[in-house]
């Protein structure tokens, strides 16, 4: 899947959508990548609420939304309110 075919996304309709079940990357390498930019992500969210473009897929197909992450659990990240996006979700993170 290429990130420009990614539909951009409002937060507020995460919670409305459905996630695939398995991992999204094929490799421990863009895993461990995807890790450390959950974790830069989360850090500028919290000290400075910046935002970033997170790209996700759900049982539709790709998706990005502009957000800020505010916490990240062993499975999940937060944003606003009670919204959350499965890690094994993401494909990638990119920096504003």
């Amino acid at each position: 899947m290429t990130k420009n075919a990614a539909t951009l996304v409002d937060k507020e309709e995460i919670s409305d959508f459905t996630f695939p079940k398995g991992e999204v990357l094929n490799s421990d390498l863009a895993r461990t990548e995807r890790d450390s930019q959950i974790k830069k992500a989360m850090k500028l969210g919290n000290n400075s609420k910046g935002k970033v473009q997170i790209f996700f897929e759900d049982t539709e197909g790709l998706k990005k939304v502009e957000t800020t992450i505010w916490g990240v659990t062993d499975k999940y990240i937060l944003l606003k309110k009670t919204t959350i996006i499965p890690i094994r979700c993401i494909h990638e993170i990119k920096f504003n």
